[in-house]
């Protein structure tokens, strides 16, 4: 089906695009989403006439989902879940556990705006993307526990993992390049035989 995109959509094109999609994608979801419009005559003279309103409505929407990103982005929700020994759940994490967990601290989001490819199915700690609008992304982090305490422990764990991951420097590191860290090595190694040499020269004077 031919249609004439109402707003960006991800790999198909920007306002004003008139592209062709599979007829069950829009009418399942560009269609009733009012994200597109069917290319018709009627609809391509319909949208030149409002072009400029859509734009505005749209340049709009996005303003206020970046005022919301800003609040959200970094924002944490602990799921409590019962599971295995093998940290497998009893059950999933869905979009909707996740949009209600947001919700009870007062950040509105539905469910659809959760970008979640499958269900979480592993304790663990996430970061979830919240689509607020087709050019506007925040990120979450969800940590999935069997309790406070442990969520708790996953999550200075994880903090531990960073910092250690950040102290570990390699010798290379301090050097501009490889060839930079391997003469300092061959040089240490050089300074550590004259010593031996030196002490063995010593010890035979004074054998002597």
């Amino acid at each position: 089906m031919e249609i004439i995109l109402l707003e960006r959509v991800r790999k198909l094109g920007q306002i004003g695009d008139v592209v062709t999609v599979k007829d069950g994608y829009a009418r399942n979801f560009l269609l009733p989403k009012k994200k597109a419009l069917r290319s018709t005559k009627a609809n391509k003279a319909y949208f030149e006439t409002q072009r400029v309103t859509i734009e505005a409505r749209n340049l709009e929407a996005k303003s206020e989902a970046e005022t919301v990103a800003s609040k959200l982005d970094g924002a944490s929700a602990i799921l409590i879940r019962q599971a295995g020994e093998s940290g497998n759940l009893y059950g999933s994490v869905s979009a909707r556990d996740i949009a209600v967990s947001l919700n009870e601290q007062d950040l509105k989001i539905d469910r659809s705006q959760v970008v979640l490819d499958h269900a979480v199915k592993y304790l663990g700690i996430y970061t979830i993307q919240i689509k607020l609008h087709a050019e506007v992304m925040a990120n979450i982090s969800i940590n999935v526990a069997r309790s406070l305490a442990e969520a708790e422990m996953q999550t200075k764990g994880l903090e531990a993992k960073t910092a250690e991951e950040e102290l570990d420097v390699s010798v290379e590191d301090y050097f501009e390049n490889e060839e930079d860290a391997e003469g300092a090595l061959t040089a240490d190694s050089e300074e550590e035989t004259a010593e031996e040499v030196v002490t063995e020269e010593t010890e035979e004077q004074k054998s002597e």
